[in-house]
């Protein structure tokens, strides 16, 4: 059985070992992805993680590594640049490719977006690639710098703070970035490109977004990351960050429904934990559909997606109003619409005379259905009838058997 994370190293541009994290489907792997992060970030803050585990439980595998002397990473942070980035990048690429992985999808967030833009060229076969918050020009990030860009230019390097912590920065970083150029690597992409950029950006302007976008070829896409802040720090932000990458790659990735088990015509229904701290889950049915399970705030839950109880009343409400359009659609009555209310509930049973395995409550749905149209009271009455027989009506009421085995 696979892992759903893997702990993987590789060789970077000097020879240092890299750390990375290689998040895997439980099914068939479709495609693969590498993660860029931030400058001086890693490949565990928020943004990455959700991104990876939303790609991962829609078949895509996704590599995650933290940079030269980052995060888990060996080597000298102060001996990398722009370049090396880039070198780390298309290494990163080759480890995943080792592993019988094709690369299609390349992420890059902040520098790290700019670093994805000018290793697509050198790796080949990426048919897409998106950026979060990238610069236009690599070396917008020494407005970082401050005041210690005059002791870095007469000392040759100068110990700078970042994100609460230090580190050093030398004159062959700064020649590094202001030597290139991303406009011939962004006008020769042969990939779909993503941009997203959040308008309130403090670290990186929007009008980077909007100079990459001008600078590239069809296809191409823009999305506000609104309110976000440049990490995309919050719960929130990642969630809707990883949520367009996945529908916005799968148009250009190909990727193919999971191949049903006997028995099961409608395939698959995967769920994947996405917050062991809390419970939002992935539910997966192949890779074009997805919704998030959550539990309300007062249960411990971020209230993001529907409770699973909401799950069960909605796809009884859902199967209701399908089956009767079916009736009213072969009947041509003047059906115009339909609505169906579903509330769900535990009752005491009493005098239940088929509740022999409860002992003291049943569920209880209760359905309260609207119709529009032009219809009589007798088609109104039989398409009520109707309700009934639609089949999520009948496995609820019908005697169930589910069987639990470890995977």
């Amino acid at each position: 059985m696979r892992l759903a994370s893997e702990k993987i190293t590789f060789k970077g541009h000097d020879g240092s070992t890299l750390a990375a994290r290689l998040d895997l489907p439980r099914g068939p792997v479709q495609a693969g992805a590498v993660f860029a992060h931030c400058f001086t970030c890693s490949k565990d803050i928020p943004a990455a993680r959700r991104i990876s585990q939303r790609l991962a439980a829609m078949g895509i595998a996704v590599l995650r590594f933290d940079f030269t002397g980052l995060g888990h990473s060996d080597g000298e942070f102060a001996n990398t640049h722009f370049s090396s980035n880039v070198e780390d990048l298309v290494l990163a690429a080759k480890a995943l490719q080792a592993r019988d992985i094709s690369l299609d999808l390349l992420i890059g967030h902040s520098l790290g977006g700019a670093a994805v833009l000018q290793a697509t060229g050198k790796i080949g076969g990426v048919k897409a690639v998106a950026t979060l918050g990238a610069p236009f020009d690599p070396a917008h990030v020494i407005e970082n710098f401050g005041a210690k860009l005059v002791e870095i230019k007469s000392k040759g390097e100068a110990e700078v703070s970042l994100a609460g912590r230090a580190f050093t920065i030398r004159q062959s970083f700064l020649d590094d970035v202001c030597e290139t150029s991303q406009t011939p690597a962004i006008k020769g992409l042969k990939a779909a490109l993503l941009v997203m950029h959040a308008p309130l950006d403090q670290i990186v302007g929007v009008d980077n977004a909007a100079q990459i976008f001008r600078a590239a070829k069809h296809p191409k896409s823009f999305v506000t990351l609104d309110d976000a802040d440049h990490l995309i720090s919050t719960a929130e932000a990642a969630e809707y960050a990883a949520d367009v990458i996945a529908v916005w790659a799968q148009k250009y990735l190909g990727l193919a429904r999971d191949v049903p088990p006997p028995g099961a015509p409608e395939g698959i229904v995967r769920v994947s934990e996405a917050d062991p701290e809390g419970f939002l889950q992935d539910i997966m049915a192949g890779p074009n559909h997805h919704v998030i399970a959550d539990e309300p705030l007062a249960y411990g839950g971020t209230d993001r997606g529907l409770t699973p109880y909401q799950f069960l009343s909605s796809g009884l409400g859902a199967c209701t109003s399908m089956t009767i359009r079916m009736y009213a659609r072969r009947k041509k009555w003047p059906l115009q619409s339909v609505e169906v209310d579903v509330t769900h509930d535990k009752v005491h049973a009493q005098d239940c005379e088929t509740c022999e395995g409860s002992v003291n409550k049943i569920d209880q749905f209760t359905r309260t259905i609207r119709l529009t149209g032009d219809l009589d009271a007798a088609q109104r009455q039989k398409l009520l009838e109707i309700a009934d027989k639609c089949p999520v009506h009948r496995t609820l009421e019908a005697e169930n058997r589910i069987v639990t085995e470890l995977g």
